[in-house]
């Protein structure tokens, strides 16, 4: 084999592999974080404002695992008010794992949330939540087991 044969041989295979990159990423799926990421940006004011309040209170809103039950308990300031709003479960990795359910608290500002809901994985926890006319945010790393 001469160079000529090698040197097209080189050429051919580089071709053949730069072909299979090309098609691998245009069959790879690409999740965006949300469809409308422009009318969400706009209003992230809104979301920056909602966690500065969040970060004003005596805690943060923590999430604890056991067993089957997912428990979400809200800042002190929460107990005996109403509160609206909603929890939602966002997976990076799988956007077919996401859950979005609504914020139900009871009188202590807690809300038992059913673990089989959700499937194992590593989550971005968003809730938010409304209470005496005020919005609030809080995004926090999860894993379910």
């Amino acid at each position: 084999m001469n160079w000529g044969n090698r040197l097209l041989l080189v050429f051919a295979i580089f071709a053949f592999g730069i072909s299979f990159l090309v098609y691998r990423c245009v069959n790879t799926p690409v999740d965006l974080v949300s469809h409308d990421y422009y009318r969400d940006e706009l209003a992230y004011q809104q979301v920056i404002d909602a966690t500065n309040k969040a970060n004003a209170l005596s805690g943060k809103p923590t999430l604890q695992q056991q067993a089957e039950t997912i428990t979400l308990r809200l800042p002190a300031e929460m107990r005996n008010s109403p509160v609206k709003g909603a929890v939602f479960f966002y997976c990076p990795s799988d956007k077919t794992k996401d859950r979005n359910l609504p914020l139900s608290t009871d009188n202590d500002a807690i809300q038992a949330i059913d673990a089989h809901a959700l499937l194992p994985g590593h989550y971005a926890v968003k809730i938010r939540w409304e209470s005496r006319g005020q919005s609030y945010f809080n995004e926090q790393a999860f894993d379910i087991q």
